[in-house]
């Protein structure tokens, strides 16, 4: 099985939320998910943690694609712009250093291009093999 049908599978929180991994690459990622309106929240705008998980979820592929456990150690999001009811949203995560400590940032669109979300984060690079066959 692939990085990306891996992730599908077993990132049971995503799969949940109809978010999916649509495209990975070496220290790449891109997610996808439409906002419904289990993701509203009381001001019925797209809720801060559904936004984190579509992040999250790209993350997870791009520091993980060099097949090695990284597990993630800090993340911070900066809410830009509020996702609405109907809206297409795309994630895409890029690793910017990838040593013991990875750093990646992961940036949040709608289907206009507007900036929704910014996340930076960094994981931890373990001595455990990630076994998978691909990264597609």
């Amino acid at each position: 099985m692939t990085l990306k049908e891996t992730l599908n599978k077993t990132d049971r929180f995503a799969l949940n939320n109809g978010i999916q991994l649509t495209e990975v690459g070496e220290g790449y990622a891109r997610a996808e998910m439409t906002v419904e309106e289990r993701h509203l929240n009381g001001g019925n705008v797209c809720q801060g943690g559904a936004l984190f998980t579509l992040a999250d979820l790209t993350f997870a592929a791009a520091a993980n694609s060099h097949g090695r456990l990284c597990l993630g150690i800090n993340n911070q999001i900066h809410y830009v712009k509020s996702a609405l009811l109907g809206d297409h949203l795309v994630a895409e995560c890029r690793e910017m250093s990838s040593r013991k400590i990875h750093l990646l940032e992961a940036r949040v669109t709608n289907e206009n291009g507007d900036l929704i979300a910014l996340m930076t984060g960094e994981c931890f690079m373990k001595d455990v093999i990630f076994e998978f066959d691909g990264l597609m």
